[in-house]
C-alpha cells in the first residue's frame, strides 16, 4: 500500500511542526509519510526536543527544514499548516499538493518567561498539537470508514 504523504509547515520548523511531524508518525506511519518544514527555519528548539522525549519521542535526529526541499518536487496528499504566518505566505495553490489544511496553533518558541514557564507553554502547545493530529486522524479514519 502506498502511503499518502503528508507536510506539517510553520515559520520556524523549530516547534509545531516538528510536534505536528512525530504524532502521526507514530499513530499512523503505516499510512502516512510525514514531514515538516518552514519559511525561516531556524533549528529545533531545545524545549521542543525535552517535551517530545517527556512522552517517548526522540527528535535528535531530527533538523529544521525549509519549505523550498519540498514544494513544487513532490506530490503531497495534506499540505498542514500550523501557524498563522505559514498559511499567509504560502501561495493558495501549489503543484502537487491534494488538500490544505489550516490548524494554528500559539508558538511557544515565541513566549518569554522563566524556564518552568516557557515549559509549560511548549507541554500546553503539544498537547494541542497532540489533540489536533488525532481529530484530524479520527477524522480521516471516520470518512474511510464512510466510504466502505
Amino acid at each position: 500500500m502506498r502511503k499518502t504523504k503528508v507536510l506539517f509547515l510553520c515559520t520556524g520548523n523549530s516547534a509545531r511542526s516538528q510536534m505536528a511531524e512525530a504524532f502521526p508518525r507514530r499513530r499512523a506511519g503505516d499510512r502516512f509519510d510525514v514531514h515538516c518544514a518552514g519559511f525561516e527555519p531556524k533549528g529545533i528548539n531545545p524545549f521542543t526536543i525535552r517535551v517530545m522525549e517527556q512522552l517517548g519521542y526522540d527528535l535528535s535526529d531530527q533538523r529544521a527544514r525549509d519549505v523550498n526541499e519540498y514544494l513544487g518536487k513532490q506530490h503531497f496528499g495534506y499540505l498542514v499548516t500550523v501557524c498563522a504566518h505559514a498559511e499567509e505566505h504560502c501561495p493558495k495553490t501549489f503543484l502537487g499538493i491534494s488538500e490544505r489544511i489550516h490548524r494554528p496553533i500559539e508558538d511557544p518558541a515565541a513566549f518569554v518567561g522563566s524556564k518552568a514557564e516557557t515549559l509549560a507553554r511548549f507541554r500546553q502547545a503539544r498537547g494541542e498539537v497532540a489533540a489536533r493530529i488525532e481529530s484530524w486522524l479520527e477524522e480521516l479514519e471516520l470518512a474511510t470508514q464512510a466510504r466502505l
